[in-house]
């Protein structure tokens, strides 16, 4: 039997209450995860509607072979003030984190943003993290409707730097599961939903070539163009992932220079964002004056009133 660890202890109140309650959920491979993952549900959980159940990737922001690390990184990310776990705090929807190591050994194995690399290992506990996480959605449905909590079908998609970089590819490679996507610090990069620009063909991540041949199904653009999204990146924001050959391979790095530009903004940024437009994304681009690699009030303002509007349009409510 599964067990599940309280790593805060149940109250009660005149509402549904849980005094933000974290479950550590082991890993399960019979379920197709093999890494635990941490559910942080509200203090108050309205009664009187449905959720939406938030997930963000865990980001470490570092290499380690030390497992705990990843843990104990994640474990203080779900109850801090990064994208998703703020969302669920002001929305009081529950929100779901994957504990996905980032090994050191493999260090061009950039998991916590899904990278190409990833998604190629085979035979290792690390292999296809993607479906690893609708395991552990799905478990997590379970997991909440034995505490009587009603949940929409599709989620909310969240994430900033590395973890936003996850949400973006994820969100093309299951769009199916998804209802919103709010994702910043993009590197002025992001998956793109064509094959080719001019001679270059644009493999996963940098688009959809070779989708197939990665994930053994056709891409669904239908499904991808009825996710609403929210994509943002501060105006001082510097942070290239694109330069560093964990997250990109040369090959990669010299086509995205040619396609979309080799300065992360404002020419890859606004390239990335006509590409989307054109595609007929359901997309909102922020570029946030005076923010750098960062959030602030404006921002988080901003991103919540987004999925404050989708999520009622979504619900049916």
């Amino acid at each position: 039997m599964k067990r599940i660890v309280l790593v805060f202890l149940l109250s009660v109140c005149a509402n549904t209450c849980f005094s933000d309650e974290v479950l550590e959920i082991p890993a399960n491979p019979e379920k197709g995860f093999r890494y635990p993952y941490l559910i942080k549900i509200p203090e108050t959980v309205p009664e009187d509607k449905k959720l939406y159940l938030i997930v963000e990737s865990n980001n470490t922001g570092k290499v380690s072979d030390d497992f705990s690390i990843h843990y104990e990184s994640a474990k203080n990310t779900i109850v801090g003030n990064a994208v998703g776990p703020w969302l669920s705090k002001k929305l009081s929807y529950p929100i779901l984190m994957p504990v996905f190591p980032r090994p050191e050994s493999q260090w061009q194995v950039y998991t916590h943003a899904l990278d190409r690399d990833s998604m190629q290992v085979e035979s290792l506990p690390y292999e296809r993290l993607d479906l690893q996480l609708i395991a552990m959605i799905e478990d997590a449905k379970r997991v909440l409707a034995e505490r009587s909590l009603d949940l929409q079908q599709k989620i909310i998609l969240a994430g900033f730097s590395a973890s936003g970089t996850f949400a973006n590819r994820f969100s093309l490679l299951h769009p199916e599961t998804t209802e919103i996507v709010v994702a910043g610090g993009l590197n002025g990069t992001l998956m793109l939903p064509i094959g080719s620009m001019g001679e270059h063909n644009l493999k996963y991540p940098l688009g959809i070539s070779d989708y197939k041949q990665v994930t053994g199904k056709e891409f669904n653009l239908s499904q991808w163009l009825k996710i609403k999204q929210f994509l943002f990146m501060g105006e001082n924001d510097t942070n290239d992932a694109v330069a560093y050959d964990d997250a990109y391979s040369e090959e990669e790095r010299v086509i995205i220079y040619k396609t979309t530009g080799k300065e992360i903004q404002p020419e890859r940024w606004n390239n990335s964002q006509k590409i989307y437009l054109e595609s007929k994304a359901r997309v909102i681009f922020r570029t946030f004056e005076g923010v750098g690699h960062g959030t602030n009030g404006d921002v988080h303002r901003d991103f919540l009133a987004f999925v404050k509007k989708n999520a009622l349009q979504g619900s049916g409510q």
